[in-house]
């Protein structure tokens, strides 16, 4: 039981170069999601994992790191599962238009750096409806699309774990190049019409994918398509 399994290695974490630190929780009574939303973390059925690494490179070297691990949570449900689970621009993991998880990635460092990261990973793996009362949007999780088919919870994490350690490592050297077609396969956003967030101002388009840089292409009603690194997006996925 913890209050948030990034704040714990954001505030206890002494990470050395090529070593990484993990925390597990069975419950969280203030997991965060992006842009300060609460992640809803009821006890003893979900996942809630934080990693933390230390990198010799500066902060910017690590753009799209969070787009890299969502493959990473991809590529171990799918095994794992069956399920064709997708991505949702910049860090959810969806299935058919809900959501079945989401990634947090917090930096610190110098530009130059070193810098060290904390990646959050949150999981519906079993919630109630009770439960989910205070989630704000379209939500599922493994036991529905399964049918209640158990899914081992510690071997889920072991091979979230030992997907995610190798990626972490080679990733300042191979950056998001080593994935981003990959990412483009599992996409699910791509060709819906979308509504991108930033700050107050709302963009109205076509969602074209991702650029090399894991940057989200929008195609607006003239034509003219432009490339966003942050912001909320909202669709009716079909």
């Amino acid at each position: 039981v913890i209050d948030s399994t990034n704040n714990y290695l954001l505030t206890h974490g002494q990470v050395q170069p090529a070593l990484s630190q993990i925390c597990l929780a069975e419950f969280q009574s203030a997991g965060r999601g992006r842009r300060g939303k609460q992640w809803v973390s009821p006890f003893g059925q979900n996942v809630y994992l934080s990693l933390s690494w230390q990198y010799f490179c500066g902060v910017s070297a690590l753009a799209g790191l969070s787009l890299g691990v969502g493959v990473c949570l991809v590529r171990v449900i799918r095994a794992l599962t069956g399920i064709e689970v997708g991505l949702k621009w910049p860090n959810d993991i969806f299935w058919q238009g809900k959501k079945l998880g989401g990634i947090l990635v917090e930096l610190s460092g110098d530009m130059e750096g070193p810098c060290s990261v904390v990646v959050g990973l949150g999981l519906n793996r079993a919630l109630s409806d009770d439960e989910a009362t205070a989630i704000d949007q379209e939500w599922v999780d493994l036991h529905r699309i399964l049918g209640h088919k158990n899914v081992p919870r510690n071997k889920l994490i072991a091979e979230l774990i030992n997907e995610l350690l190798p990626f972490m490592a080679a990733f300042e050297q191979e950056g998001i190049g080593a994935v981003i077609n990959e990412w483009r396969r599992y996409d699910c956003l791509v060709g819906q019409a979308a509504k991108l967030q930033l700050g107050n101002n709302i963009i109205s388009g076509t969602i074209s994918g991702i650029n090399d840089s894991g940057h989200l292409l929008l195609t607006q009603a003239n034509g003219e398509t432009q490339a966003y690194n942050s912001g909320e997006v909202s669709v009716d996925i079909a």
